[in-house]
């Protein structure tokens, strides 16, 4: 961790965490397919790791409740200067806060949301922790969604800027900087999917990766999301995650 974070702009992706049901296991795996290492994370959060690339963080994993039907996602964290403040707002905007606020110890203070679409969220205040760091590990995050509806909620939240592009996507905006992307799918995103942020990882070979994750135990998923320079995968537990190119 560094002692002094480098916030992100409020509604920025900043980290992604995984709760599995093995954690041991999740380590093993992401651990061979990215060349992760890890450090104990914060005490608050128990068993719970950060994951590191060349000695940067780059992700969160830890172990959930023991519930074998229990489904096994990463949550993507938005950056926020107020977390109690945004929870607020969370609430006023037709969401709904799941946990927290809450405080990690002196790395920060965190709630776990859900946004009007459905689409599952955290919400993180920097202390001592400002999240990913590790160069070109965590790429532009989407919210893939069958409506542009949601956009006003991210906008009234986390006072962003939401940019169409013309093509069914919204550019959100902090700053004149693009930090994230919602996808408008229609009817492409089954019924029973729902609305979700992606977690996409930035490799140098996406081919080459995908053919490793699969050696150690990933499937392929057919996304809405997709295009031909990233694949979305499953790691062996079922949590989706996606591979792009580095540029």
């Amino acid at each position: 961790m560094t002692d002094v974070p480098s916030r992100r702009p409020p509604g920025t992706p900043c980290w992604v965490s995984l709760m599995a049901h093995r954690a041991d296991r999740a380590r093993d795996f992401y651990g061979a397919l990215f060349g992760w290492e890890y450090v104990p994370g914060p005490e608050q959060l128990g068993a719970y790791v950060l994951a590191e690339l060349d000695g940067r963080p780059v992700a969160g994993i830890g172990e959930g409740p023991p519930a074998p039907h229990r489904p096994v996602s990463w949550t993507t964290m938005l950056a926020t200067d107020d977390v109690d403040r945004a929870a607020e707002l969370v609430r006023e905007c037709g969401g709904t806060v799941g946990v927290g606020p809450l405080q990690v110890g002196p790395e920060g203070r965190l709630a776990l949301a859900v946004d009007p679409s459905g689409a599952v969220f955290g919400i993180w205040e920097a202390g001592t922790f400002g999240g990913a760091e590790a160069a070109g590990a965590l790429a532009l995050s989407e919210l893939v969604t069958r409506g542009p509806a949601v956009v006003g909620f991210y906008e009234a939240v986390f006072g962003l800027e939401a940019v169409a592009d013309g093509a069914g996507r919204f550019l959100l905006r902090a700053g004149g900087r693009s930090v994230a992307v919602v996808r408008d799918v229609g009817a492409r995103l089954p019924r029973e999917r729902g609305a979700y942020w992606t977690t996409p990882f930035a490799v140098r070979d996406v081919s080459l990766t995908t053919a490793r994750a699969l050696a150690l135990g990933a499937h392929t998923l057919g996304s809405a999301a997709d295009s031909p320079s990233s694949v979305t995968l499953a790691d062996p537990e079922g949590a989706a995650f996606t591979l792009v190119s580095l540029t």
